[in-house]
C-alpha cells in the first residue's frame, strides 16, 4: 500500500434513507471495511477461540486492551516479541484502547491531575502506578497495533455537567500531548470525543481535537456507562450525522448488543467493539434474531434444532443442537462458552456484513425498520 493512502478513509457509499455509509478505512496490515464489528481480546486473546478461528468468522479487526497487557505481561515483553501481531498469532489488523476506562474503574484509588493519571492496579500486584500521556503512547507504540487511542478521562452516569466539563477539559489537553508525543508511522492515533450526554461539550470536544492535529479517526466514548439508552441516542445522533467530519471513521466505543449496532450505523458510525458477544457467551446467553436466549433454559432441553435457524454460523449449521448445547451449559462444560462464543461473535460480525450490504445497495432504511419490527429489537 502507498504511504499515501495508509490510515485514510474512503466512503464507498451513503444510505438514501439514513445517515448510514459504508467505506474502508486502510491500515499497515491490511484494509477494514466499514460498519464493522471488533471482537474484544482484551488481554490478547479473544476468550476461547484460536486466532484462525476468530478470522474465520469474518473478523476483519481485533480488539487489545492497554492496561491488562502493560501489567502484563508488559509492553516491552510484548515487543520483545514483535509486537501484539506477532505475540497473539494474528496477521490482520489490532486496535488497542488506552486503557483509560480500565484505570478510572478503579474508582477512589485514582488521582487525576494535568500530568497524568496515578492509580493502584488492586487487580493485579496492588502496586501504584503513575501515567503521563506521554507514558500512554510509549506504551502503545511498543505493543505495535494499527491503531490506537489517545489517554482520555471518562465519567460515568450520572454525573454532574461540571464534572463532565472538567473531563472533556483534560482529556482535550492529554490529547494534545498523546498527538506530540505519538511518533510511529505504521499506527494511526484515533482522538476520542468525550462529553456525557451533553451535545455542547461533546462538540466542544470534537473542535479541540480537530485543531490539535489531524486525527485520522475518532473514538466516540463515555457511552454505555449506565444511561438510559433512548438518552445516549439523543445527543450520539446529532454528533455522528452533523459534526463529525465525514473522511475519518467514528468509532463508537464499547457498544455491542445488536440493535445498538443497528441503530448506531443509522446515524452514521462505522467501527463498534465490546466483550458482551464472548462474555454473555460464558453465562450461556445466545444473540439470536427473535432476541437473546437463555440456554439454561429447561425448554431448550429436547430441542433438536440450531441456536438460530437463521443464523449461517459453524454452530447452528454444524449440527449442534439448543438440546446439547443447554446441556454443555448446565454442566457448566468448557465446549458450552467456546460454541457460544463461536455463534456470538459471527453474529454480530455478520449483522455488519449484513449491514453493509444493505447500504451499498441503497436499501439501509428498509434493513433498519426491518430490524426494529423483529422480536430481535428487543436486544439491546
Amino acid at each position: 500500500m502507498s504511504d499515501s493512502k495508509l490510515f485514510t478513509y474512503e466512503v464507498l457509499a451513503e444510505d438514501p434513507g439514513t445517515h448510514a455509509r459504508a467505506g474502508v478505512f486502510h491500515t499497515a496490515h491490511g484494509d477494514i471495511h466499514t460498519p464493522v464489528f471488533m471482537p474484544v481480546g482484551t488481554k490478547g486473546t479473544v476468550k476461547g477461540l484460536l486466532p484462525d478461528t476468530v478470522a474465520s468468522l469474518g473478523a476483519q479487526i481485533v480488539l487489545n486492551n492497554t492496561y491488562h497487557l502493560e501489567m502484563r505481561p508488559g509492553s516491552e515483553t510484548v515487543a520483545e516479541f514483535g509486537g501484539v501481531h506477532k505475540f497473539m498469532n494474528w496477521d490482520k489488523p489490532i486496535l488497542t484502547d488506552s486503557g483509560g476506562f480500565q484505570v478510572f474503574s478503579h474508582g477512589d484509588l485514582v488521582k487525576l491531575s494535568d500530568g497524568g493519571v496515578e492509580f493502584r492496579a488492586d487487580d493485579y500486584d496492588g502496586k501504584h502506578v503513575f501515567w503521563s500521556p506521554e507514558d500512554n503512547m510509549a506504551i502503545a507504540q511498543r505493543l505495535g497495533s494499527d491503531i490506537c487511542m489517545q489517554l482520555d478521562q471518562c465519567v460515568g452516569y450520572p454525573a454532574d455537567r461540571s464534572q463532565v466539563e472538567r473531563a472533556v477539559e483534560l482529556s482535550s489537553r492529554w490529547a494534545d500531548r498523546c498527538f506530540a508525543a505519538h511518533t510511529r508511522p505504521d499506527q494511526a492515533l484515533f482522538g476520542i470525543v468525550q462529553g456525557g450526554m451533553h451535545l455542547d461539550l461533546r462538540v466542544r470536544s470534537l473542535e479541540h481535537l480537530e485543531s490539535c492535529g489531524n486525527f485520522p479517526g475518532y473514538g466516540i466514548g463515555g457511552y454505555s456507562v449506565g444511561e438510559p439508552h433512548e438518552l445516549m441516542f439523543e445527543t450520539l445522533a446529532p454528533l455522528a450525522s452533523q459534526y463529525m467530519p465525514r473522511n475519518k471513521p467514528r468509532y463508537l466505543m464499547g457498544v455491542g448488543n445488536p440493535t445498538t449496532l443497528v441503530r448506531g450505523v443509522a446515524c452514521g458510525i462505522d467501527m463498534f467493539d465490546c466483550v458482551l458477544p464472548t462474555r454473555t457467551a460464558r453465562s450461556g446467553t445466545a444473540f439470536s434474531h427473535f432476541g437473546r436466549m437463555n440456554m439454561k433454559n429447561a425448554k431448550y432441553a429436547h430441542d433438536h434444532g440450531p441456536i438460530d435457524p437463521e443464523c449461517t454460523c459453524p454452530v447452528c449449521t454444524g449440527g449442534y443442537t439448543r438440546g446439547y448445547i443447554r446441556h454443555l451449559v448446565t454442566q457448566k462444560e468448557m465446549l458450552a462458552g467456546i460454541l457460544l462464543s463461536i455463534h456470538n461473535v459471527y453474529f454480530l460480525v455478520h449483522l455488519m456484513d449484513l449491514a453493509r450490504e444493505a447500504i451499498m445497495a441503497g436499501t439501509y432504511k428498509q434493513f433498519l425498520d426491518a430490524w426494529m419490527s423483529s422480536p430481535a429489537a428487543n436486544d439491546y
